[in-house]
């Protein structure tokens, strides 16, 4: 049964996906404000066809606003993206990937080259770019993925772009909670978070095997302007804390 459930949600992703990836296309082209919301609606439709149940916490930012957010998934993309139109701050090889880094690009991310430090003047500026336009980008400061039972130490070097403009810096907690309605385990949780040397494609197929999903995603308020790096470890607080008293009830 999981085998068929698996291969029917592939078969749906792809009539859904191909068709809308061409429209897309289209709207970029022509510079029509529904190029922001096609991937808006598009991911709410993936989520329920992908059986991830969402819950919000806390108010939804405003345009223009940089996102901060732990990293648990290939699945926070679309998680995230069906909350609210947003673009995300990907590393580079993300746009050379086939199918996922075209879908990248259509949803306009911002690519930036995380392995050399001479490039994160240039990469910032891109970012600030973006967000004086009035967009609201998604960053992940951990710079990989996780299990998602911890958050790793964020890196501040693109906080900065955000210091100097009327744009707000808001933590975002990404909890996966459960499977089936029952709290998910640690052992439960490869099946859904991707991280390490995990190779993509077998893990799609297993993600979609496993099962529906409940996640939260949370919002906190807005960081104080203060430093980039005292806003990151700020960030990074908020967030560790959030995540445990989600998935643990502490802090």
């Amino acid at each position: 049964m999981r085998q068929l459930r698996a291969g029917l949600i592939l078969l749906g992703f792809l009539c859904l996906t191909l068709p809308l990836m061409l429209v897309q296309f289209l709207l970029l082209i022509i510079q029509s404000r529904a190029a922001l919301l096609l991937p808006w609606h598009y991911h709410r439709i993936l989520c329920r066809l992908l059986g991830v149940s969402v819950t919000i916490e806390g108010p939804l930012p405003i345009a223009p606003a940089l996102l901060v957010s732990n990293h648990v998934s290939w699945l926070d993309i679309p998680i995230l993206s069906s909350v609210m139109p947003l673009s995300f701050i990907a590393k580079r090889e993300v746009g050379g990937w086939p199918l996922f880094g075209w879908m990248a690009k259509l949803q306009r991310c911002v690519f930036v080259n995380r392995d050399k430090r001479h490039s994160t003047g240039k990469s910032s500026t891109q970012i600030a770019d973006r967000l004086h336009e009035g967009d609201t980008l998604v960053l992940f400061p951990e710079g990989t993925s996780n299990d998602g039972h911890c958050v790793m130490p964020f890196k501040s070097s693109y906080f900065g772009a955000a210091e100097n403009l009327d744009v707000v810096v808001i933590p975002v907690m990404l909890a996966y909670k459960s499977n089936y309605n029952l709290p998910l385990t640690k052992r439960q949780r490869p099946s859904f978070a991707w991280y390490g040397d995990m190779n993509l494609v077998p893990h799609l197929w297993e993600a979609l095997k496993a099962g529906p999903i409940e996640v939260i995603v949370h919002f906190h308020e807005a960081l104080p302007k203060i430093p980039r790096k005292d806003m990151a470890k700020l960030a990074h607080v908020t967030i560790a804390n959030s995540l445990a008293q989600a998935l643990h009830g502490e802090r």
